[in-house]
Protein backbone atom coordinates (compact mmCIF):
# COMPACT_ATOMS: atom_id res chain seq x y z
CA UNK A 1 0.00 0.00 0.00
CA UNK A 2 2.86 2.32 0.80
CA UNK A 3 4.41 1.58 -2.54
CA UNK A 4 1.12 2.23 -4.35
CA UNK A 5 0.61 5.43 -2.38
CA UNK A 6 4.09 6.62 -3.31
CA UNK A 7 3.38 5.95 -6.99
CA UNK A 8 0.07 7.85 -6.86
CA UNK A 9 1.76 10.78 -5.14
CA UNK A 10 4.53 10.77 -7.73
CA UNK A 11 2.05 10.82 -10.58
CA UNK A 12 0.16 13.68 -8.94
CA UNK A 13 3.38 15.65 -8.45
CA UNK A 14 4.42 15.14 -12.07
CA UNK A 15 1.00 16.31 -13.21
CA UNK A 16 1.33 19.45 -11.09
CA UNK A 17 4.77 20.21 -12.49
CA UNK A 18 3.44 19.77 -16.04
CA UNK A 19 0.58 22.17 -15.37
CA UNK A 20 2.92 24.78 -13.89
CA UNK A 21 5.29 24.44 -16.89
CA UNK A 22 2.37 24.81 -19.29
CA UNK A 23 1.11 27.87 -17.40
CA UNK A 24 4.56 29.50 -17.48
CA UNK A 25 4.90 28.79 -21.19
CA UNK A 26 1.52 30.32 -21.94
CA UNK A 27 2.23 33.32 -19.73
CA UNK A 28 5.43 34.23 -21.70
CA UNK A 29 3.64 34.41 -25.02
CA UNK A 30 2.26 37.54 -26.62
CA UNK A 31 -1.48 37.72 -26.08
CA UNK A 32 -2.11 38.46 -29.73
CA UNK A 33 -0.13 35.38 -30.72
CA UNK A 34 -2.21 33.32 -28.34
CA UNK A 35 -5.37 34.75 -29.78
CA UNK A 36 -4.18 33.96 -33.29
CA UNK A 37 -3.33 30.41 -32.29
CA UNK A 38 -6.68 30.04 -30.58
CA UNK A 39 -8.50 31.28 -33.64
CA UNK A 40 -6.71 28.79 -35.85
CA UNK A 41 -4.46 31.35 -37.68
CA UNK A 42 -1.00 30.25 -38.77
CA UNK A 43 1.69 32.03 -36.75
CA UNK A 44 5.10 32.92 -38.19
CA UNK A 45 4.11 32.35 -41.84
CA UNK A 46 4.83 35.06 -44.48
CA UNK A 47 1.96 37.02 -46.00
CA UNK A 48 0.68 35.63 -49.28
CA UNK A 49 2.33 37.23 -52.35
CA UNK A 50 0.67 40.37 -53.69
CA UNK A 51 -1.40 39.95 -56.81
CA UNK A 52 0.01 41.22 -60.07
CA UNK A 53 -1.02 44.72 -61.07
CA UNK A 54 -3.36 45.38 -63.98
CA UNK A 55 -3.14 48.94 -65.30
CA UNK A 56 -5.45 50.33 -67.98
CA UNK A 57 -3.59 51.20 -71.15
CA UNK A 58 -0.54 49.06 -70.31
CA UNK A 59 -0.38 45.73 -72.14
CA UNK A 60 1.55 43.06 -70.23
CA UNK A 61 0.17 40.06 -72.13
CA UNK A 62 3.54 39.29 -73.74
CA UNK A 63 5.28 39.04 -70.37
CA UNK A 64 6.15 35.80 -68.65
CA UNK A 65 4.64 35.31 -65.16
CA UNK A 66 8.01 36.17 -63.61
CA UNK A 67 8.35 39.35 -65.66
CA UNK A 68 4.79 40.40 -64.83
CA UNK A 69 5.46 39.86 -61.12
CA UNK A 70 8.69 41.91 -61.26
CA UNK A 71 6.96 44.68 -63.20
CA UNK A 72 4.10 44.75 -60.70
CA UNK A 73 6.52 45.17 -57.82
CA UNK A 74 8.33 48.00 -59.60
CA UNK A 75 5.23 50.01 -60.53
CA UNK A 76 4.05 49.71 -56.92
CA UNK A 77 7.42 50.92 -55.66
CA UNK A 78 8.62 53.63 -58.06
CA UNK A 79 7.17 57.10 -57.60
CA UNK A 80 5.14 58.84 -60.27
CA UNK A 81 7.30 61.05 -62.52
CA UNK A 82 5.21 64.23 -62.14
CA UNK A 83 5.84 66.91 -59.55
CA UNK A 84 3.30 67.11 -56.72
CA UNK A 85 2.08 63.55 -57.33
CA UNK A 86 3.66 61.70 -54.36
CA UNK A 87 2.26 58.25 -55.13
CA UNK A 88 3.50 55.19 -56.94
CA UNK A 89 3.24 54.82 -60.70
CA UNK A 90 0.51 52.20 -60.28
CA UNK A 91 -1.53 54.32 -57.88
CA UNK A 92 -1.14 57.35 -60.14
CA UNK A 93 -2.73 55.47 -63.05
CA UNK A 94 -5.41 53.64 -61.07
CA UNK A 95 -6.54 56.86 -59.36
CA UNK A 96 -6.32 58.82 -62.63
CA UNK A 97 -4.04 61.42 -61.07
CA UNK A 98 -3.22 64.50 -63.20
CA UNK A 99 0.13 63.16 -64.35
CA UNK A 100 0.29 62.38 -68.05
CA UNK A 101 3.70 60.72 -67.74
CA UNK A 102 2.54 57.86 -65.49
CA UNK A 103 1.28 55.60 -68.28
CA UNK A 104 4.46 56.17 -70.27
CA UNK A 105 6.52 55.41 -67.16
CA UNK A 106 4.65 52.12 -66.63
CA UNK A 107 5.26 51.14 -70.25
CA UNK A 108 8.92 52.12 -69.97
CA UNK A 109 9.32 49.93 -66.87
CA UNK A 110 7.66 47.04 -68.72
CA UNK A 111 10.14 47.40 -71.58
CA UNK A 112 13.08 47.45 -69.21
CA UNK A 113 11.88 44.30 -67.43
CA UNK A 114 11.31 42.48 -70.73
CA UNK A 115 14.83 43.44 -71.81
CA UNK A 116 16.22 41.62 -68.78
CA UNK A 117 17.21 44.62 -66.64
CA UNK A 118 17.68 43.90 -62.95
CA UNK A 119 15.73 45.86 -60.34
CA UNK A 120 18.82 47.93 -59.52
CA UNK A 121 19.32 48.74 -63.20
CA UNK A 122 15.68 49.73 -63.59
CA UNK A 123 15.89 51.99 -60.53
CA UNK A 124 19.00 53.79 -61.85
CA UNK A 125 17.67 54.15 -65.38
CA UNK A 126 14.25 55.26 -64.16
CA UNK A 127 15.82 58.02 -62.08
CA UNK A 128 17.82 59.21 -65.09
CA UNK A 129 14.71 59.21 -67.30
CA UNK A 130 12.00 60.42 -64.92
CA UNK A 131 13.44 61.96 -61.74
CA UNK A 132 13.04 65.77 -62.00
CA UNK A 133 16.42 66.28 -60.32
CA UNK A 134 18.23 64.43 -63.12
CA UNK A 135 17.32 66.89 -65.90
CA UNK A 136 20.25 68.91 -67.28
CA UNK A 137 20.25 72.69 -67.36
CA UNK A 138 21.34 73.65 -70.88
CA UNK A 139 21.98 77.32 -71.71
CA UNK A 140 20.00 78.63 -74.66
CA UNK A 141 20.91 82.32 -74.64
CA UNK A 142 21.84 83.58 -78.09
CA UNK A 143 20.73 80.38 -79.83
CA UNK A 144 18.10 80.38 -82.62
CA UNK A 145 14.71 79.63 -81.07
CA UNK A 146 11.43 78.76 -82.76
CA UNK A 147 8.27 78.86 -80.65
CA UNK A 148 6.88 80.79 -77.70
CA UNK A 149 9.26 81.78 -74.89
CA UNK A 150 6.60 80.69 -72.41
CA UNK A 151 6.28 77.18 -73.89
CA UNK A 152 6.31 74.49 -71.15
CA UNK A 153 8.38 72.12 -73.33
CA UNK A 154 11.80 73.04 -74.70
CA UNK A 155 13.45 70.84 -77.33
CA UNK A 156 17.17 71.39 -77.77
CA UNK A 157 18.75 69.89 -80.88
CA UNK A 158 22.50 69.58 -81.42
CA UNK A 159 22.86 69.03 -85.15
CA UNK A 160 25.29 68.96 -88.06
CA UNK A 161 24.19 70.38 -91.42
CA UNK A 162 26.04 67.62 -93.28
CA UNK A 163 24.51 64.80 -91.22
CA UNK A 164 21.75 62.86 -93.07
CA UNK A 165 20.10 61.88 -89.79
CA UNK A 166 19.72 65.55 -88.87
CA UNK A 167 18.04 66.22 -92.22
CA UNK A 168 15.72 63.28 -91.55
CA UNK A 169 14.72 64.74 -88.19
CA UNK A 170 13.52 68.07 -89.63
CA UNK A 171 9.97 66.93 -90.62
CA UNK A 172 9.54 65.26 -87.22
CA UNK A 173 10.56 68.41 -85.35
CA UNK A 174 8.34 70.60 -87.52
CA UNK A 175 5.37 68.29 -87.00
CA UNK A 176 5.77 68.25 -83.21
CA UNK A 177 5.83 72.05 -83.11
CA UNK A 178 2.77 72.22 -85.36
CA UNK A 179 0.91 69.63 -83.26
CA UNK A 180 1.42 71.62 -80.05
CA UNK A 181 1.23 75.34 -80.92
CA UNK A 182 2.52 77.65 -78.17
CA UNK A 183 3.39 74.59 -76.04
CA UNK A 184 6.77 73.66 -77.55
CA UNK A 185 9.84 75.63 -78.54
CA UNK A 186 12.85 74.41 -80.51
CA UNK A 187 16.42 75.54 -79.83
CA UNK A 188 19.16 74.88 -82.39
CA UNK A 189 22.77 74.15 -81.41
CA UNK A 190 25.55 73.53 -83.92
CA UNK A 191 27.70 70.43 -83.43
CA UNK A 192 29.69 69.60 -86.55
CA UNK A 193 31.32 66.17 -86.72
CA UNK A 194 35.01 66.10 -87.62
CA UNK A 195 34.61 64.21 -90.89
CA UNK A 196 31.95 66.61 -92.25
CA UNK A 197 34.08 69.29 -93.91
CA UNK A 198 31.12 71.37 -95.12
CA UNK A 199 29.22 71.25 -91.85
CA UNK A 200 30.85 74.30 -90.30
CA UNK A 201 30.62 76.58 -93.39
CA UNK A 202 26.93 75.66 -93.56
CA UNK A 203 26.51 76.49 -89.86
CA UNK A 204 28.18 79.86 -90.46
CA UNK A 205 25.80 80.50 -93.37
CA UNK A 206 22.78 79.72 -91.15
CA UNK A 207 23.91 81.83 -88.20
CA UNK A 208 24.78 84.72 -90.53
CA UNK A 209 21.31 84.45 -92.07
CA UNK A 210 19.93 84.53 -88.55
CA UNK A 211 21.49 87.95 -88.08
CA UNK A 212 19.05 89.10 -90.77
CA UNK A 213 16.12 87.19 -89.24
CA UNK A 214 16.29 84.21 -91.61
CA UNK A 215 17.97 81.44 -89.61
CA UNK A 216 15.15 78.88 -89.87
CA UNK A 217 14.59 79.54 -93.56
CA UNK A 218 18.29 78.96 -94.22
CA UNK A 219 18.34 75.93 -91.89
CA UNK A 220 15.59 74.25 -93.91
CA UNK A 221 17.27 75.08 -97.22
CA UNK A 222 20.60 73.67 -96.08
CA UNK A 223 19.06 70.39 -94.94
CA UNK A 224 16.96 70.10 -98.11
CA UNK A 225 20.03 70.74 -100.28
CA UNK A 226 22.43 68.78 -98.10
CA UNK A 227 24.40 67.38 -101.03
CA UNK A 228 25.18 70.92 -102.23
CA UNK A 229 26.95 72.88 -99.51
CA UNK A 230 29.88 74.43 -101.38
CA UNK A 231 30.55 78.17 -101.03
CA UNK A 232 28.77 78.96 -104.30
CA UNK A 233 25.75 76.95 -103.17
CA UNK A 234 25.59 78.80 -99.84
CA UNK A 235 25.71 82.17 -101.59
CA UNK A 236 22.95 81.04 -103.94
CA UNK A 237 20.76 80.17 -100.97
CA UNK A 238 21.45 83.58 -99.43
CA UNK A 239 20.25 85.24 -102.63
CA UNK A 240 17.17 82.99 -102.74
CA UNK A 241 16.28 84.27 -99.26
CA UNK A 242 16.84 87.85 -100.42
CA UNK A 243 19.54 88.51 -97.83
CA UNK A 244 21.94 91.40 -97.96
CA UNK A 245 24.68 89.18 -99.37
CA UNK A 246 27.54 91.57 -98.59
CA UNK A 247 26.53 91.74 -94.94
CA UNK A 248 25.83 88.01 -94.86
CA UNK A 249 29.34 87.22 -96.11
CA UNK A 250 30.89 89.55 -93.52
CA UNK A 251 28.78 88.00 -90.73
CA UNK A 252 29.82 84.48 -91.72
CA UNK A 253 33.38 85.27 -90.70
CA UNK A 254 32.50 87.53 -87.79
CA UNK A 255 33.64 87.01 -84.21
CA UNK A 256 29.99 86.71 -83.15
CA UNK A 257 29.30 83.73 -85.41
CA UNK A 258 32.66 82.12 -84.62
CA UNK A 259 31.96 82.47 -80.91
CA UNK A 260 28.48 80.94 -81.29
CA UNK A 261 29.87 77.91 -83.12
CA UNK A 262 32.69 77.47 -80.59
CA UNK A 263 30.33 77.70 -77.62
CA UNK A 264 27.88 75.23 -79.10
CA UNK A 265 30.65 72.75 -79.83
CA UNK A 266 32.06 73.10 -76.34
CA UNK A 267 28.58 72.46 -74.94
CA UNK A 268 28.37 69.29 -77.02
CA UNK A 269 31.68 68.10 -75.61
CA UNK A 270 30.50 68.82 -72.06
CA UNK A 271 27.31 66.87 -72.72
CA UNK A 272 29.42 64.02 -74.15
CA UNK A 273 27.49 64.03 -77.41
CA UNK A 274 27.97 60.69 -79.16
CA UNK A 275 26.39 61.61 -82.47
CA UNK A 276 23.94 63.84 -84.26
CA UNK A 277 21.21 64.73 -83.94
CA UNK A 278 21.27 64.73 -80.15
CA UNK A 279 17.91 65.87 -78.80
CA UNK A 280 16.99 66.98 -75.30
CA UNK A 281 13.40 67.44 -74.14
CA UNK A 282 13.16 69.58 -71.02
CA UNK A 283 16.74 68.73 -70.16
CA UNK A 284 16.53 64.97 -70.75
CA UNK A 285 18.24 63.27 -73.67
CA UNK A 286 16.01 61.38 -76.09
CA UNK A 287 17.12 58.40 -78.14
CA UNK A 288 14.55 58.32 -80.93
CA UNK A 289 15.25 54.64 -81.68
CA UNK A 290 15.84 53.14 -78.26
CA UNK A 291 13.43 55.37 -76.33
CA UNK A 292 9.91 56.54 -77.09
CA UNK A 293 9.29 58.82 -80.06
CA UNK A 294 9.73 62.58 -79.82
CA UNK A 295 5.95 63.06 -79.96
CA UNK A 296 5.46 60.54 -77.15
CA UNK A 297 8.04 62.32 -74.99
CA UNK A 298 6.59 65.77 -75.67
CA UNK A 299 2.99 64.71 -75.09
CA UNK A 300 4.11 62.98 -71.90
CA UNK A 301 5.69 66.23 -70.69
CA UNK A 302 2.50 68.10 -71.54
CA UNK A 303 0.25 65.45 -69.97
CA UNK A 304 -1.81 64.94 -73.13
CA UNK A 305 -2.35 61.96 -75.47
CA UNK A 306 0.19 61.65 -78.33
CA UNK A 307 -0.78 63.02 -81.72
CA UNK A 308 -0.83 60.04 -84.08
CA UNK A 309 -0.14 62.09 -87.21
CA UNK A 310 3.34 63.16 -86.10
CA UNK A 311 5.92 61.22 -88.17
CA UNK A 312 9.00 59.55 -86.72
CA UNK A 313 12.44 60.69 -87.76
CA UNK A 314 13.10 59.64 -91.34
CA UNK A 315 15.53 56.78 -91.70
CA UNK A 316 18.76 57.32 -93.55
CA UNK A 317 21.51 55.00 -94.84
CA UNK A 318 23.99 55.37 -92.01
CA UNK A 319 24.87 53.33 -88.95
CA UNK A 320 22.45 51.25 -86.95
CA UNK A 321 22.01 53.87 -84.23
CA UNK A 322 19.78 56.89 -84.74
CA UNK A 323 22.74 59.24 -84.79
CA UNK A 324 25.84 59.49 -86.88
CA UNK A 325 28.72 58.50 -84.59
CA UNK A 326 31.42 60.84 -83.47
CA UNK A 327 34.86 59.46 -84.37
CA UNK A 328 37.08 58.90 -81.35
Amino acid sequence: MQTGGFQIASVALLGLVSLVALDLAVGCRDSSASSAAASGATVGQPDPPAKDVVLPGVDTSAMTPRERHEWSALVRELLAPCANVPVSVAQCILEQRPCGACAQAAKWIAGAVRNGASQDQVHRAYAARFDPSSAKTIPIDGSPIKGADSAPVTIIELADFECPHCAGAVPMLDAVLAAHPDKVRLVYKSYTLQFHTRGEPAARAAFAAGMQGKFWEMEHLLFEQQQHLEDADLERYARMLKLDVTKWKADMGSASVSDRIARDHKLGEELKVKGTPTIYVNGRELDIEQDESLEQRVSSELGVPPVAAVPPAASSPAPSSSAAPVPR
